[in-house]
């Protein structure tokens, strides 16, 4: 089973929420998750990451997609080298 970590939009029509959770790369992106790993708030621009647990699943194979990689290296829960290993 291939895994992505990436973002799962929650809240209120036009009030976003987004969890950052751990899924399998053929399911739905409002589908079920394995583990959420943290959320992010784009409206008070916040964010709150388990940055051991991401690290830990991105040894066991998982992939970041391409939005939840941009929003841990804007807020610098992660760097690029801790990606690339």
């Amino acid at each position: 089973m291939s895994t992505r970590i990436r973002l799962q939009r929650t809240g209120a029509k036009n009030l976003p929420f987004y969890r950052i959770v751990v899924t399998d790369s053929r399911a739905s992106v409002k589908g079920k998750y394995i583990e959420k790993l943290g959320w992010y708030d784009p409206r008070s621009k916040k964010i709150g990451a388990d940055k051991e647990r991401i690290l830990d699943w991105i040894g066991k194979g998982a992939q970041l997609s391409n939005s939840a990689k941009k929003l841990l290296l804007n807020f610098s829960i992660l760097s690029r080298d801790e990606i690339s290993s």
